[in-house]
């Protein structure tokens, strides 16, 4: 393992599975799918309650009852209790589709039309299915329901359009629906006895009495597609909600067998699930755009209105920064949306407003997505302003302007700058400066112009004087220094120039050679990285006009870079889904790991703890975690930059098992060596540096003045000794005699109290007058051996080490003599004074070192 371990992965709500709703006392849960896991939702206030383990393989089917969740992965399903797995059923032979709760069972159908029955009841001792039923050869079942009133019976739906209604107690087939000439995708029971709706690939919807096998009523879906899940309304109004595979909702009447309304841009992608709540006009609603959603029937027209919804990016993001101290996260999407993640509480994450893009489609009867802004390709943001004006500015993919937003509000800005309006060209870079005031923005015809942000009124362009624009070719990049003096911008074709940022003239260039890619400037080293095409990052000091670095080893397009907060690192992914971190000061590559799927944008925080990841084809951000100090770490190993460790991507658990309250895992194996005699403890020391035990600093000084202590506490003794009540109340406890048996082992000495560390200490002292030659088998005398080891050991880690030296010289005035006089404890005892000498010599070292360079500093004039 090397510097970072994958942690967990934050943006996702829901994946393409339908999700299972139930209801705990007053409180209504939502039950949903996210790839590998399952999350819980309180429906009240769409709250992320929990989160289940990761499973080996994605989940294809859902249902819960009370405690218990039940997920189907592959051909076995897992039963959860609450986030904890209790059994596993495993005995279909192909992949479960669905899951059907069944009063005090569970029914399991897979793609070869086996339906397995299992009860839940004592899960432990019956892991194996109490019944089991095959269906036809000829029939592929595509959804499952049990009728209202219909005691052990099933309805099935088929591929081939026809139903079967099953007896699941007596195993027997007792009718079939001929059907519609359309595959079944999805069947619902309806509040009236007998009647049911059924959902077909051609769009049409047909309300059936399946006691007389009559048609009711036939809806038709008006737009084109699958009608892919369907809800009563239980409230007493007639109504029924259809979903399709174009993300539409349909909202239609029973009483008046016609369309009432219609929720066009419900969903951006195809509708996986529909719930009516149990005597409320609410509707819920999820859809493989990652996103779920609330409707509530309270307008005087019967339209719903959106209630309250929870949301992540619906496609693959393209730019991610930190923000806020690394609390949150920015991040713009191929979805045309810019959103704020909360790496702390999910909860908080939010989509940036871009005006009432709604109120407008549905005015100008155009969808949503065509209103909204383009996919961002650059975005800067400077947080010394966000309570003053606009601090955040974008460039968007094939647009003329950029857009300034306001992170205080969560919406866009009321500026649009344009650059160049004569000649206007999209916009490719941009950037604020260190003082937040103003924008420098990059066009594709080498135009770069800045702009006042309070304002958004331009401020003066940067032109080459032999030319008419800043560079010959689109720029690719613009940079501001931390005092407003320097304004650094490279051009495509490899030309990079430093501009006066005030006077707007040429201070200086030079040429890379090949074409650069992308620029990354760090204003506290004032070196400037530049990606060029030959796959080589190259650092340059702007002041100085030369090339300091030159860092090689990706074998594919980078896709993005970022220097650490101090400057010491710069971070670099590829196309070839490498991640490495290359030292700045020792001009070497220090780590490199792999990943399946391409990193696309990355973004280091603050603080250097945590890395956030994009990837092609995910639609969510990945957090993976700095593991340094906490971890088994092996410096040498990645230091040397030569071993690329392979890891998983993270999953949305942040702990092998489960979590509450926005959490996800690690999926990376850590194996570490197991060796019984080193304390797990150890393995997470670092070379050449001693570890604290943290303790408080009284507990292991007394250690050291405890015979002072308790001559004061003599001194101090009051002269009539408390008088014992003359019955104690039943409830106090009897404090037992002293039995002389030794009461901690070594590595619980830190937490007992100085006295009582110094008792057990003084229990294994032995007398003077007993010969040497006795000495050898006694308790003791084995004890005294094995605290010498472990003062040993402790050293040599350089563990614990300021307690460990408090014991120490506790322990050695208290045997010392014993010590002395041993041949054998003499020998170890010479064993730890070079341990201890080596050891001290190394720190006495470093504290010389620190305390000549502090005296130095505090001599200098500066």
């Amino acid at each position: 393992m090397g510097i970072f371990e994958p942690y967990r992965a934050i943006g996702y709500i829901t994946s393409g599975v339908p999700f299972s709703v139930q209801r705990l006392g007053t409180e209504t849960f939502v039950t949903v799918t996210v790839g590998k896991a399952f999350q819980i939702y309180n429906c009240s206030n769409l709250k992320l309650m929990l989160i289940g383990p990761q499973l080996s393989k994605k989940i294809r089917a859902l249902a819960s009852y009370r405690d218990f969740t039940f997920a189907a992965y592959g051909t076995d399903i897992a039963v959860f209790k609450r986030a904890h797995q209790v059994a596993n059923w495993s005995r279909h032979s192909a992949k479960v589709n669905f899951l059907l709760l069944f009063g005090d069972h569970i029914l399991s159908v897979d793609a070869d039309g086996n339906v397995f029955i299992w009860s839940f009841k004592g899960i432990e001792d019956n892991p194996a299915p109490i019944e089991h039923i095959k269906l036809d050869a000829n029939f592929t079942p595509t959804c499952i329901m049990h009728p209202d009133t219909y005691l052990n019976k099933v309805l099935i739906g088929s591929q081939e359009g026809s139903l079967q209604l099953w007896n699941i107690s007596a195993k027997k087939k007792l009718y079939e629906f001929k059907g519609w000439n359309s595959s079944i995708c999805s069947c619902v029971s309806s509040p009236a006895l007998d009647v049911t709706a059924v959902g077909c690939a051609d769009g049409t919807i047909h309300v059936h009495n399946i006691r007389y096998d009559k048609e009711v009523v036939t809806f038709k879906h008006s737009a084109r597609g699958t009608v892919t899940a369907l809800s009563f309304s239980t409230d007493g109004q007639p109504l029924l909600a259809s979903g399709g595979s174009s993300g539409v909702i349909s909202i239609w009447n029973l009483e008046k067998k016609r369309l009432q309304s219609v929720i066009r841009e419900a969903h951006e992608s195809s509708i996986i699930s529909l719930h009516f709540f149990a005597n409320e006009p609410v509707l819920m609603s999820s859809s493989a755009d990652n996103s779920i959603k609330m409707w509530i029937f309270d307008t005087s027209d019967g339209d719903p209105r959106l209630l309250r919804f929870r949301s992540g990016h619906s496609a693959p993001p393209l730019c991610i920064r930190f923000y806020a101290n690394g609390r949150h996260i920015l991040s713009a999407g191929q979805d045309r949306a810019f959103r704020l993640f909360s790496v702390i509480q999910d909860q908080q994450s939010r989509e940036l407003s871009q005006g009432h893009i709604s109120k407008r489609a549905k005015k100008l009867r155009m969808k949503e997505e065509e209103l909204k802004l383009k996919p961002v390709i650059a975005f800067d943001c400077a947080e010394i302003r966000e309570r003053d004006w606009c601090n955040v500015v974008t460039c968007h993919m094939d647009t003329e302007q950029a857009y300034v937003w306001r992170l205080q509000n969560f919406v866009i800005g009321e500026h649009i700058l344009r650059p160049c309006p004569e000649n206007p060209t999209p916009v490719k870079a941009c950037a604020i400066s260190a003082c937040g005031n103003f924008a420098v923005l990059g066009t594709a015809g080498g135009w770069i112009e800045r702009f006042n942000l309070q304002s958004g009124i331009s401020r003066g362009s940067y032109v080459d004087t032999p030319k008419a624009s800043a560079h010959d070719a689109e720029v690719v990049g613009v940079a501001c220094d931390s005092t407003n003096t320097l304004m650094i911008s490279a051009g495509y074709h490899g030309d990079i120039k430093v501009w006066d940022f005030k006077g707007c003239y040429v201070k200086s260039s030079w040429e890379v050679g090949c074409t650069v890619v992308k620029i990354v400037y760090n204003r506290l080293n004032g070196l400037l990285a530049a990606v060029t095409d030959d796959l080589v990052i190259r650092l340059y000091d702007v002041v100085a006009l030369r090339m300091v670095r030159k860092f090689e080893g990706h074998a594919d397009r980078i896709t993005d870079l970022c220097f650490s907060e101090d400057g010491k690192w710069l971070l670099s992914s590829s196309m070839d889904g490498s991640l490495r971190i290359w030292d700045v000061v020792l001009a070497r590559q220090i780590d490199a790991i792999h990943v399946d799927v391409s990193i696309t944008a990355l973004s280091l925080s603050p603080n250097m703890d945590v890395l956030a990841t994009t990837h092609v084809d995910q639609n969510g951000v990945y957090l993976v975690n700095r593991s340094i100090f906490s971890g088994a770490s092996n410096v040498d190993s990645f230091a040397s930059g030569k071993e690329v460790v392979n890891v998983r991507l993270p999953s949305i658990s942040s702990m092998n098992g489960s979590q509450t309250e926005d959490s996800d895992e690690p999926v990376m194996d850590n194996s570490v060596s197991k060796d019984t005699s080193v304390s797990p403890t150890f393995i997470k020391q670092i070379p050449e540096l001693v570890t604290l035990s943290l303790l408080p600093k009284s507990q292991w000084q007394s250690l050291i003045n405890l015979d002072i202590i308790k001559v004061l506490e003599v001194r101090n003794k009051p002269i009539e000794p408390p008088k014992k009540p003359e019955k104690a109340p039943f409830f106090l406890p009897s404090v037992p005699s002293l039995s002389g048996e030794i009461l901690f082992t070594p590595s619980e000495a830190n937490g007992l109290s100085p006295s009582a560390l110094d008792m057990e200490l003084r229990m294994l002292q032995i007398i003077d007058d007993e010969n040497l030659e006795d000495l050898d088998g006694k308790p003791e005398m084995i004890s005294i051996e094995l605290l010498l080891d472990y003062f040993v050991c402790e050293i040599s880690y350089k563990n614990n080490f300021e307690f460990i030296q408090a014991v120490i010289r506790l322990f050695l005035k208290i045997h010392g003599e014993t010590i002395r006089r041993h041949p054998k404890l003499q020998g170890k005892a010479k064993k730890l004074l070079e341990i201890q000498s080596d050891v001290w010599q190394k720190i006495d070292t470093m504290f010389q070192r620190t305390r000549c360079m502090v005296t130095f500093l505090s001599n200098s004039q500066f």
